[in-house]
């Protein structure tokens, strides 16, 4: 799954990425009525716009991502002088409001976590094989304490287990999320693309106990 992600980025097949903000962000972020200031961790988050939309409505970005390669375009496309550092195993810019974490997610801990306040994830489960699925849920659902939300935009589409994207339906969200996060529909499943696929965008709120 690593090499393979590491191979889409150095030989640019990068469909999922978008020239700008994705619509879901931009109309239901503001329905989590999070204070200015809430830190945001973006986990798998490639060289995503939605960052740069979150650090404008004043928020402090924690992007995780496994390709240097994004790392660096994503900084090379900014306009403010980046810092660069090495933290926990990980090797971190910070550009602005916004902190690149290279490395696993899956080395990502609860320490490093501390100061995050919501999550945002529009590529990082639908990118993963169904058999990884299962791990990044339990992963997502012991960084964060009861009352975190976060917003979580998922794929369905015909293909099964063709991917990234993969589908993930509503049965499986249910499935993999249930036990640790509170779940609404906040939107779809909408009209299917022209690849045949349809979004549903989540809302969720970490349940109890702590982590």
């Amino acid at each position: 799954m690593q090499i393979d992600w590491l191979r889409r980025w150095r030989e640019g097949r990068i469909g999922f990425h978008r020239d700008a903000p994705h619509a879901a962000l931009v109309n239901h972020w503001p329905q989590l009525g999070l204070a200015p200031g809430a830190k945001v961790l973006v986990p798998l988050c490639g060289k995503s716009h939605d960052m740069r939309w979150l650090a404008a409505q004043a928020h402090p970005v924690l992007g995780v991502e496994l390709s240097p390669l994004a790392v660096d375009q994503f900084i090379g496309e900014g306009a403010l002088p980046a810092l660069r550092y090495a933290q926990a195993g990980f090797s971190c810019v910070r550009q602005g409001r916004i902190e690149l974490w290279c490395g696993d997610f899956f080395r990502f801990h609860v320490e490093q976590a501390a100061e995050l306040a919501a999550f945002y994830d529009r590529a990082a489960l639908i990118a993963l094989p169904r058999a990884t699925r299962q791990r990044y849920a339990h992963h997502l659902a012991q960084l964060f304490l009861p009352g975190t939300q976060g917003l979580l935009v998922t794929l369905s589409h015909a293909d099964g287990e063709q991917g990234p994207p993969y589908s993930v339906d509503a049965a499986e969200v249910e499935r993999l999320l249930g036990p640790n996060f509170a779940l609404q529909r906040l939107d779809g499943p909408g009209e299917p693309d022209a690849k045949g696929a349809c979004e549903t965008v989540w809302h969720l709120l970490r349940r109890g106990p702590c982590r």
